[in-house]
């Protein structure tokens, strides 16, 4: 690999992502780098409350276990390895990998990053009592590391994408005020972040690939300047196409200035071209000092919750549905309760599951045995309700469930620490310059409309756009984009915040932004509010707003007949 670019593979985009996938990345092609990400939101909380149970615990175990088959490999092939999967416990990580690596008769330098957790300090920094309490690092305790020898260097709460700018700062030898590389870095690294969502996972037009059924995982070639070739090994599944990097691009994004700890990366800058077969070019995307305060995870414990699915057959479904709502509340109390009447039925229906709606109900409560009694109180009703009654699963006897909320702190308040292979601690150094306050987005001048008068056809927006979807914390976004100027024109004009509100009702309460892309030939919008607590707590239908964006494509829309 003497090309001059550093090749850095993902084999995780989340905690329960395909366990081969470490492997695939090691034997499947060259790779100097191998990431991994293992943390979310919703993930902390898990690691929270594994925590609880064992101080010694907190972080994916998981990966452990691939590396017990692959660390001899990765040390062979020169491949080093970077992850957050340290959660909570990133040096119980750093020390159960040293007892792997003696275990199996290997010589492995591991080095770790702390210095996010703060739930120590989480009254004093007025975050009150959580169950988890970290700050969002980047990714210059990872560079100390590699630069000191690790082969496998280990973090707790680092953004995603600093997997990625870390071992590319070590490499080139970039300075701290570098921010158009570090940028370019930033956005190579976000769209590695999910994995299998940049080759064709998830994809809004994954009939057009040849082979969607078992996507290859992604590798970024960084070069020294900042730009990256997204690219995958030779004979893996799925694609790497401009649609498939846009389409991840957009995902869990909100202004186009896109805050790290490291840089704040210009989304609106990004340039895209397809570079070959399964590769495309990210160049262009210049960076501005990163914000003066690091974002910190909170995670608390609400509470419990239950639910149960009703089902409902043939006529009558609303009363049905009244009457199963007013049994229960009378049994429980209606504070809590939440209740989704999904009409799936058809009229006239030819099999039994078509001729029935369903009927979620959920109950949150602090009492668990309030929680439990929901259970009890559903079942009773079962020769006393609505004629047909039956219920999808039988209710258990409840789950606690997590509030995700996001706080800010003073960058002097966090003390980061590379912990080098050889057990010398260093405190990384924050950046020298940073940002106050919004940075706005590029000037520029708004695309004029698409026409005027042309004919129309009625079908749905999927046809031209595609769309990706997804949380952020108690907030949603939904990324839409197409793929020539012409659609972007009537795009932009047309999906407004008050057109997408008509599209999709359930947003029209809510506080909805909208922010233009015209790079990607894409608008993003921001729905806040739309998950309530976040994902841990959420009772909407879809939790994390992964479809959102595909039930916007669903919809009806009069699009002039020459874009279609």
């Amino acid at each position: 690999m003497t090309d001059g670019v550093l090749r850095i593979g993902n084999a995780s985009g989340f905690y329960g992502d395909r366990f081969s996938a470490v492997r695939e990345q090691l034997y499947d092609g060259e790779l100097h780098i191998l990431t991994g990400d293992y943390l979310a939101e919703l993930t902390m909380l898990i690691l929270g409350r594994d925590r609880l149970k064992d101080p010694a615990l907190g972080y994916a175990r998981t990966f452990t276990r691939q590396l017990e088959e692959c660390l001899g490999v990765a040390l062979e092939r020169g491949v080093k390895i970077v992850t957050n999967a340290g959660g909570l416990n990133p040096a119980g990580l750093a020390e159960a990998l040293r007892a792997l690596a003696d275990r199996l008769g290997l010589a492995v330098r591991v080095g770790h990053v702390e210095g996010d957790d703060l739930r120590g300090r989480a009254a004093e920094l007025g975050f009150g009592e959580p169950l988890t309490a970290n700050a969002y690092l980047g990714a210059w305790g990872i560079a100390d590391c590699l630069r000191a020898g690790a082969d496998v260097v280990v973090t707790g709460r680092v953004t995603d994408a600093s997997l990625v700018v870390g071992p590319a700062a070590a490499h080139f030898g970039w300075d701290r005020q570098d921010w158009d590389v570090l940028a370019g870095a930033t956005v190579a690294g976000h769209v590695l972040e999910c994995g299998t969502q940049a080759t064709g996972g998830n994809f809004a037009f994954f009939a057009d690939l040849d082979d969607p059924r078992r996507p290859g995982f992604p590798i970024a070639e960084i070069a020294a300047d900042g730009s990256s070739v997204i690219t995958k090994h030779p004979g893996t599944g799925g694609a790497v196409t401009v649609d498939t990097v846009t389409a991840q691009l957009l995902y869990e994004i909100a202004e186009p200035a896109y805050l790290g700890p490291d840089v704040t990366a210009r989304f609106d800058t990004i340039q895209l071209e397809d570079a070959g077969p399964d590769r495309v070019r990210i160049h262009g995307v210049t960076g501005v000092a990163p914000p003066e305060r690091l974002k910190v995870c909170l995670n608390r414990l609400g509470g419990f919750r239950n639910s149960t699915t009703f089902v409902l057959c043939g006529l009558d479904v609303q009363r049905k549905a009244d009457l199963v709502r007013a049994q229960l509340e009378d049994a429980v109390g209606a504070d809590g309760l939440t209740w989704t009447l999904a009409r799936t039925d058809r009229a006239d229906a030819d099999t039994e599951e078509t001729a029935s709606a369903l009927l979620h109900a959920t109950i949150k409560d602090t009492d668990p045995k309030r929680v439990k009694a929901f259970s009890r109180s559903a079942i009773e009703l079962a020769l006393a309700s609505y004629p047909g009654f039956h219920v999808t699963a039988p209710p258990g006897d409840g789950t606690p469930f997590g509030v995700y909320s996001a706080a800010y702190v003073d960058r002097a308040e966090v003390r980061q620490v590379a912990v080098l292979p050889d057990g010398t601690r260093i405190e990384v150094a924050e950046p020298p310059v940073t940002t106050a306050g919004p940075v706005e987005p590029l000037a520029g001048n708004d695309p004029v409309p698409f026409g005027g008068h042309e004919p129309t056809r009625r079908g749905p927006l999927g046809r031209i756009a595609g769309a990706r979807s997804g949380d952020k914390g108690g907030d949603a976004n939904l990324g839409v984009w197409v793929r020539s100027e012409p659609a972007y024109r009537w795009l932009f004009h047309h999906l407004t915040v008050a057109r997408l509100k008509e599209l999709l009702p359930e947003c029209a309460e809510l506080t909805v932004q909208r922010h233009a892309l015209p790079n990607l030939r894409a608008v993003n919008f921001v729905i806040r509010g739309l998950l309530g607590d976040g994902v841990a707590s959420s009772t909407r239908f879809d939790p994390q707003a992964k479809a959102l964006g595909e039930w916007l494509r669903s919809r009806v829309v009069e699009v002039p007949e020459v874009l279609w």
